[in-house]
């Protein structure tokens, strides 16, 4: 009776606010109440995407086991192919109709030049070289205002990052990036608070923690971060570890928000 009362319950997704029932939200995946990770048997907390444990895919099996990395490499690589072949017949048309679908092409997010290039074979690439060049290009077309191509290759990003192996610091940093730049708030902060969880002084936990923040208009939690950014920051940065280079500018930017010199 209390498996049959679970079931017909419904409740409101914490990730997409779809209504339903079961334990896992049939619109996005995402946890509907406390049921523990497939993979590691930790409690994946309600609306969240992974386990911030292990990285295992919430309601499904881990990225790792479900997906080999030749499976995702064409999957990935199939996907960019074809947007290529859309690309290239709409210039053709393009050419025929003065131009028109020139202007949809570039709307869509990829530049006029692009499809008179030879695209990157990215199914050839190693799965850190794979997730590089999809973080950029989410990157890119967050800054151009492109949101819609942002969103296509968001999943594509996550999923090259968990082919890597265990997602360490600087990885759940990337992928809370890719996250924030396509609007999705909670899964960043889930990303901040798994690094902090496990290292409080990191900065980039720190800078994710309080962009997340912000986009949820978490004035208290903001500030809070910020304090705590301004203190680490010396101590932090003189280990002159690779994350902190390679991302040096946001952390001079969190700091320069949070009134201290970088």
């Amino acid at each position: 009776m209390a498996e049959q009362s679970l079931a017909e319950t419904e409740t409101r997704c914490a990730r997409c606010g779809d209504m339903g029932t079961g334990r896992f939200c049939a619109g996005c995946g995402a946890p509907l109440r406390d049921v523990a990770c497939a993979a590691c048997n930790q409690p994946l907390q309600a609306g969240a995407r992974f386990c911030n444990n292990c990285g295992t895919a919430a309601g499904g099996g881990s990225a790792k086991s479900g997906v080999s990395d030749g499976a995702l490499a064409k999957m990935v690589g199939g996907a960019a192919i074809l947007m290529l072949i859309a690309f290239v017949g709409g210039q053709m048309y393009g050419r025929r109709s003065g131009g028109a679908s020139g202007a949809a092409t570039e709307q869509a997010g990829i530049p006029l030049s692009a499809a008179t290039q030879t695209a990157p074979d990215i199914s050839n690439m190693s799965p850190d070289e794979r997730a590089n060049r999809l973080f950029n290009r989410v990157m890119a077309y967050s800054e151009q205002g492109k949101l819609d191509s942002a969103k296509f290759f968001a999943p594509m990003a996550i999923q090259a990052y968990q082919m890597i192996g265990p997602l360490d610091a600087h990885a759940r940093y990337d992928i809370g990036e890719i996250s924030a730049a396509v609007g999705e708030t909670a899964m960043a902060r889930l990303e901040a608070d798994s690094i902090l969880a496990t290292q409080p002084k990191h900065l980039l936990g720190l800078v994710l923690g309080i962009r997340a923040a912000e986009m949820g208009s978490d004035t208290k939690r903001v500030a809070q971060l910020q304090q705590r950014l301004v203190s680490a920051a010396p101590t932090e940065r003189a280990k002159n570890v690779k994350e902190y280079v390679e991302h040096g500018r946001e952390i001079d930017n969190a700091l320069k928000k949070a009134g201290a010199s970088p």
